[in-house]
């Protein structure tokens, strides 16, 4: 087996690419890159920074044969061409994810398939802001945007349009082109156009811009290139699965963590001062006692403590900036590289007060009816608000402040505004929700932090939310359990002393097998607006009958007069007369307009009600299938009769 390392042109492999002479082995799995992630890559090939090594293998050997198949969209642009793909004379063994992300924003059309951060699938084309694109690190990261397919950025649920680049006029009148202009030839055309656009107050200071642009980003962007292992054509299939298996493996890297642990222990002034070198695992180690104490922090990384610990050393940082008057203070910043410029004396300052304020978070979420990681719907959603307890101090558990702490919390949640890349809004947060927060101690309104203003719920959301993969599901069922349900079966109040006890979980009302065997929709059955805390033996103890034939039981079971049972199923936000009747229209109507407002009173303003309306926006089939949730009554209640008798 022989290989060559080469640096091919990123232009040459999109070429290669869309031509048909790069294509996959079959085995490979399909493309499945979201929208965030291929928005940074492109930030890192506009900043020319590297971005991994592919791995490709020469076709025509004797010793292994694959199957080719082209990458993604690639045959439809040939289709529309009208021409035939090339024999392929190299497979992509590593670097598919990229290559594919990289030939549909770059090529043709530039419109890729893809997915947002709740996994909802969606049609984006990729943009760069020329003049943003010749500013600092955290310029160049908001220059790359992605927006629909049409160029046009809506808000409120498409209602309103915030800009509009679906014309050529629009986007050289914004400064905005279009990524697949710096590989189709179009650029200089482009930037002539940018230049006369503003008119002629403008045209100065935009013909510094073009030739700054042409020589900083287009001629680096069109002569990026990507590193590569080319296996020759005599490797055998051996050889390619052992290096298949290797690639796939994604082998250990050093993370921020490991890196800073090295910075640390050569800080000279530390050794001068105490005799030794500083430790950072042994200090992780303290505070991994404290956030192990809570099974709702148990999932809390390394990484996302020294986030904490950064936001508040930038913070101090540009506090002290805004002082000295200084023109342009630092930023406050979370994001993980930037964590390698923390000092130790900056984390002695702020990892205690840090470490200190995690039993209050774990406080809060308990105190939301979150108990388990596994119910937690965002682990990142920790570090901010870590940060704002320190911040606060013991403000933060006045009552009218930590209304509001609740408020940002459930939109953040509900708005599933914490799925995608959180480090821009870890430090807006932080600079934004203290204040808005404590001004609340004197009635004051003060500004509203963008989270809370970004947060938006459709009604038809209470459809899709299927699985407890989703946050805005948990936090559902969190806000289930906050409204005071009560067990059908054991009179117990289903709050922190009895969740463990009652080994307490979320299942449907209308049971699965009630709800096939009725023929009923998959869609509405299966949703959150079918399902409520139950405990275990209880839900099993239900079987799968129709809710006509499980109340009856239970009535009898219980020996309860009928109004107090409707009592108890009213805890749960049902409709006891359409759950005795099995009527699931009914109950679905009903329930969803609980819900409703239940999720309009935890972020503090109205829905979308595009149900209502009859332009449902959030439906299932808009996201990815996922497997159902394991639901107990499914199982053999013969397996169970000792438990729940």
């Amino acid at each position: 087996m022989g290989f060559e390392t080469p640096e091919p042109e990123l232009k040459e492999l999109v070429k290669k690419a869309g031509l048909g002479t790069i294509q996959l082995p079959d085995f490979q799995r399909s493309y499945r890159w979201d929208d965030e992630r291929i928005r940074e890559l492109l930030v890192t090939v506009l900043r020319g920074h590297p971005m991994g090594v592919l791995m490709l293998l020469v076709t025509g050997g004797e010793h292994v044969h694959f199957q080719p198949r082209a990458l993604e969209r690639v045959d439809q642009d040939a289709a529309a061409d009208k021409r035939d793909l090339a024999v392929p004379e190299e497979l992509l063994l590593d670097g598919q994810q990229r290559l594919t992300s990289l030939y549909q924003a770059l090529a043709g059309s530039g419109v890729v398939d893809t997915r947002d951060a709740k996994k909802k699938q969606i049609r984006r084309r990729y943009f760069v802001d020329v003049e943003l694109a010749l500013g600092s690190a955290e310029d160049q990261n908001d220059a790359v945007q992605s927006l629909p397919e049409d160029g046009i950025e809506r808000r409120n649920f498409d209602r309103d349009v915030v800009r509009d680049l679906s014309t050529f006029e629009n986007q050289v009148a914004a400064g905005v082109m279009p990524f697949t202009a710096l590989f189709d030839g179009s650029a200089t055309g482009w930037l002539i156009a940018y230049m006369t656009a503003g008119g002629q107050e403008e045209q100065t200071r935009r013909t510094a811009v073009f030739a700054d642009f042409n020589a900083r980003v287009v001629n680096p962007v069109q002569a990026y290139k990507i590193p590569a292992i080319r296996l020759d054509k005599n490797t055998t299939k051996e050889a390619v699965a052992t290096v298949f298996n290797k690639v796939n493996q994604g082998g250990l890297r050093l993370d921020n963590f490991e890196l800073l642990t090295a910075i640390f222990a050569g800080d000279r002034k530390h050794f001068q001062r105490t005799g030794t070198d500083f430790r950072l695992r042994d200090d992780w180690d303290e505070t991994r006692k404290v956030k192990d104490s809570w099974s709702v922090l148990s999932q809390l990384k390394e990484t996302d403590f020294l986030q904490m610990v950064l936001l508040l050393a930038s913070l101090a940082r540009r506090d002290a900036d805004v002082a000295a008057g200084k023109e342009r203070p630092r930023r406050v910043t979370g994001r993980g590289d930037d964590v390698l410029d923390l000092t130790l004396e900056e984390y002695l300052t702020w990892a205690p007060r840090v470490r200190d304020a995690l039993p209050w978070t774990a406080h809060f979420f308990t105190s939301l009816h979150i108990h388990t990681d596994e119910f937690l719907p965002y682990r990142t959603q920790a570090v901010p608000l870590t940060v704002f307890r320190v911040l606060l101090g013991d403000d933060a558990d006045v009552h009218t402040v930590r209304a509001r702490l609740r408020r940002w919390y459930w939109c953040g949640v509900l708005g599933e505004l914490y799925s995608g890349s959180t480090e821009t809004r870890f430090a807006r947060d932080v600079e934004q929700v203290p204040a808005w927060a404590r001004a609340a101690k004197t009635g004051e309104e003060g500004a509203t932090p963008k989270t809370v203003a970004d947060a938006q719920f459709a009604e038809s959301r209470l459809w899709s939310l299927q699985t407890r993969n989703a946050a805005a599901y948990k936090g559902l069922y969190a806000l289930m359990l906050a409204q005071g349900p009560v067990d059908w079966k054991r009179d117990l109040l289903m709050d922190h002393a009895a969740y463990f006890d009652l080994n307490v979980d979320i299942h449907h009302i209308f049971p699965k097998k009630y709800c096939e065997d009725a023929g009923l929709d998959k869609a509405r059955w299966n949703s959150v607006v079918n399902k409520t805390p139950l405990a275990q033996k209880t839900n099993i103890w239900l079987r799968g009958d129709s809710p006509a034939v499980y109340v009856e039981r239970l009535q009898k079971d219980q020996s309860l007069a009928p109004e107090k049972l409707d009592e108890l199923l009213a805890t749960h936000l049902v409709d006891p007369a359409a759950l005795r009747a099995a009527d699931f229209e009914a109950f679905f109507r009903a329930r969803q307009e609980a819900l409703v407002g239940v999720v309009e009173q935890a972020i503090g303003k109205r829905i979308f009600r595009d149900l209502s309306e009859g332009r449902p926006t959030d439906l299932p089939e808009a996201y990815e299938n996922e497997p159902d949730d394991i639901d107990d009554a499914d199982l053999d209640v013969e397996d169970y009769e000792g438990e729940v008798a």
